[in-house]
């Protein structure tokens, strides 16, 4: 039982085309930037918008499919929707807003699965805000309370829509912390859409990239990061330095933006024709793959700094550094790169 989706939407200046399924109980991110299909897959998924062709499929259910002109309407499809700004009723208190989910016609969900209003209040932490109106809540307990809302009529999928997207790095960070904390009682499966590759990584197990309109990638989150696999997926995950390369050795490549000839310490393959390198993962030490470098700029954050240098004498291209905040970074004269921090890229 899981979700299966493939389906093409077009627009003017915009076409999606996208296909991915969960594993059972699974929860799966959908990453990329604004504008590159996520929401719009959301939305496509919960029945709010309606693709041109494809099918989606839930735990055996047809949800939409084109060619035998299955469309059910929202209700219907068992969908929780947590909205980016919770879409809290501002005129009913927490225990309405919950209770009118559960009168709602769901298409066969009774409600909760025989959890009470005051159950999910329990569960949620809400009782002492059951009669307060969502003015009154927190950015936290308004979460809890759409959450409450959204499984008090029992949704078999529930999709997360940039729920933290607006807030500050101290509401967000604990929102997800109590996110996390909430769905361990879910049962069904999890889509998350996230531009926050952060957040991607803290709360999904696997991962969809996707880049104008079209997945780039997919798989377990912590083995894209460590291999994305194409140049697209590296940017998305956050690598800063990214190159052409051409082949020089069994296991060699001269890096045409930076200037450098690096052993990635295994074969690089025809189809590798990008690398990329993170930039935290530089050295000041190290046997091989050690190069002289030209500092440019240093820029100080609270914890780290961030050095834009070059290769060699100057003469190659930009490179980004993220060192510890106490580094003399102005008195390197060398950095190293580990080949396994080599990120070996196809195009596509």
């Amino acid at each position: 039982m899981s979700l299966s989706v493939d389906i093409r939407k077009r627009y003017k200046n915009f076409s999606l085309e996208v296909a991915f399924e969960t594993a059972p109980g699974e929860t799966l991110a959908l990453l990329g930037a604004s504008g590159s299909g996520k929401s719009v897959t959301l939305k496509c998924v919960a029945g709010l918008l309606t693709p041109d062709e494809g099918r989606i499929v839930l735990n055996g259910r047809v949800l939409f499919d084109s060619a035998a002109r299955v469309n059910l309407r929202p209700q219907a499809r068992h969908v929780g929707y947590l909205f980016q700004s919770y879409a809290l009723f501002p005129n009913m208190t927490v225990r309405q807003n919950i209770e009118i989910a559960r009168r709602a016609e769901t298409g066969g969900g009774s409600g909760a699965g025989g959890q009470t209003t005051d159950d999910l209040l329990r569960r949620m932490e809400l009782t002492e805000q059951a009669d307060q109106y969502p003015v009154q809540l927190s950015g936290g307990q308004q979460q809890r309370a759409a959450l409450a809302r959204i499984y008090a009529y029992e949704p078999e999928l529930l999709l997360l829509d940039e729920p933290f997207s607006a807030l500050d790095t101290y509401l967000r960070e604990n929102m997800q912390a109590e996110l996390l904390r909430e769905m361990r009682g879910y049962a069904g499966d999890v889509v998350l859409v996230t531009h926050s590759r952060d957040e991607a990584y803290k709360i999904a197990r696997r991962l969809v990239i996707l880049d104008a309109g079209r997945p780039v990638a997919c798989g377990e989150t912590a083995a894209l990061f460590h291999d994305p696999v194409t140049a697209q997926a590296a940017r998305i995950t956050g690598c800063k330095n990214i190159s052409p390369i051409r082949k020089t050795g069994d296991t060699t490549f001269f890096a045409e933006a930076w200037g450098l000839e690096l052993d990635a310490g295994r074969e690089v393959l025809p189809a590798h024709t990008y690398a990329g390198i993170r930039a935290h993962d530089f050295g000041l030490k190290g046997s091989m793959n050690s190069f002289p470098i030209v500092v440019e700029d240093v820029m100080e954050g609270p914890f780290d700094k961030n050095v834009l240098f070059r290769a060699g004498d100057g003469g190659g291209g930009r490179l980004w550094w993220i060192t510890d905040k106490g580094a003399d970074v102005r008195e390197a004269a060398a950095l190293s790169i580990a080949p396994e921090h080599i990120l070996l890229l196809q195009e596509k």
